[in-house]
């Protein structure tokens, strides 16, 4: 079979199951199995039996509504390859906003080697992104999750990144009391609501609902962790987190409630509403 029939058919079936970008998805199986950037630059070319029938069986975990990422394995975050897969939240460009303010608070301030704590870490995305380009930061990164600490692990070792590692429960006042004053706390918790796990997709039900679920309105990580987190911020220091659509309002009452100032709201790609930095002005 030549890869341009398997192509299609592979196409067509998960255009079948109204899966959607099925184009993309095929076109990413292909390019990984068969290690080429552009895999149907000739689409004449026959395929091996075991390529077809890797490819095949990649199609199907797709077809049965596994991610695109687990199926791979890997997926890429700020131009950072990311290992992913069962036990972690896959990692999605709306957070290279929160990535964006952050550097943006350390031009702006002028901090070339800040103390940043990234809570909730997952995959570590946020925290190596940071390191990548801010080499001379103190980057912890804090995640209480057996299988996602795995992960986080073996994304700093292939990514050649110095940053701390922390099992730790953010909720907890303890865990805040391992680490130094901090410049900086940035985190991209769990806050989907009670609604939106019920609505879910069949592909985000297949990762896991200690990173996704926030509580009946969402936003129980940010009335925890606020407080908690305050106290290590110096004079200064800078809140960073990132929300979902809608929360807005409510996460700025939530911080500006617990003595925060000068908040600012930033979009993602998409033109939503969908991170916040404030300023811990006084001691």
């Amino acid at each position: 079979m030549t890869r341009k029939e398997l192509f299609d058919e592979c196409v067509n079936a998960l255009a079948e199951q109204d899966i959607p970008d099925s184009h993309f998805d095929v076109m990413c199986i292909f390019e990984d199995v068969l290690a080429e950037r552009w895999a149907l630059s000739d689409g004449r070319k026959e395929l091996s039996p075991e390529k077809e029938t890797e490819i095949r069986r990649m199609v199907s975990l797709r077809l049965e509504g596994q991610p695109l990422q687990y199926i791979l394995g890997q997926w890429e975050f700020w131009s950072l390859p990311l290992k992913v897969g069962e036990g972690v939240l896959i990692p999605r460009p709306d957070t290279e906003t929160l990535v964006e303010d952050v550097l943006r608070i350390c031009r702006e301030r002028r901090l070339v080697s800040p103390k940043i704590a990234d809570l909730c870490s997952g995959s570590g995305c946020i925290a190596l992104a940071l390191k990548k380009e801010l080499p001379e930061a103190e980057i912890y990164a804090l995640e209480l999750s057996g299988a996602a600490l795995g992960y986080l692990r073996q994304n700093a070792a292939l990514n050649s990144a110095d940053i701390k590692i922390i099992c730790g429960d953010v909720l907890a006042p303890e865990t805040a009391e391992l680490l130094p004053e901090l410049d900086i706390v940035v985190s991209n918790p769990p806050y989907l609501t009670a609604e939106e796990m019920n609505e879910l997709q069949k592909e985000v039900r297949c990762e896991p609902e200690s990173a996704l679920y926030g509580g009946a309105d969402g936003l129980d990580f940010y009335r925890a962790m606020t407080p908690i987190w305050k106290k290590k911020l110096g004079k200064g220091g800078f809140l960073c987190y990132e929300f979902g659509m809608g929360q807005h309002d409510t996460i700025g009452r939530i911080i500006a409630g617990n003595g925060f100032e000068n908040l600012n709201f930033s979009r993602d790609g998409g033109g939503i509403i969908r991170t916040v930095t404030a300023e811990k002005t006084e001691d």
